[in-house]
């Protein structure tokens, strides 16, 4: 199977689980239109894979996409293989992978539900460097 977006996910607050929309525009230097991460910064939009996902949903958790808060929700593609600097297609948008993991400061309910929380460890962050539309199905492709 071919690496893939399986979803995309905004909120509108930071320190939200995100909600899946139908599609996202993305704008290079800013990130996603409409989601609270957006911003001159380096972590302008987040990624998790499906299969980290996974690894929650066998402790018993019923997990939506953006359950993580994640924006974008991949399978196919081992992301924190991918060392920073590395640039990838989301559909047109093209993004650099900007940090790996991140620092979690407070626990979420999930790590209280499980006592653990994969996007700390597994998940990455971007910054665009050109804008488009991605949507479900979107194909994610390292260039």
């Amino acid at each position: 199977m071919a690496a893939q977006v399986i979803a995309v996910n905004i909120s509108e607050e930071k320190g939200m689980q995100k909600i899946e929309v139908a599609a996202v525009a993305l704008r290079e230097n800013y990130g996603i239109v409409g989601d609270a991460h957006a911003g001159d910064w380096h972590r302008q939009v987040s990624l998790l894979a499906e299969e980290s996902v996974d690894k929650m949903r066998q402790l018993g958790l019923e997990l939506a996409p953006g359950a993580f808060a994640e924006n974008i929700t991949t399978r196919g593609v081992d992301l924190v293989s991918l060392p920073v600097g590395t640039k990838f297609e989301l559909g047109a948008a093209l993004l650099e992978v900007t940090q790996i993991g991140k620092e979690c400061h407070q626990h979420c309910a999930i790590y209280h539900q499980a006592g653990d929380c994969v996007m700390p460890k597994e998940g990455i962050f971007a910054k665009v460097l050109r804008g488009g539309k991605v949507e479900s199905g979107s194909y994610f492709r390292v260039v």
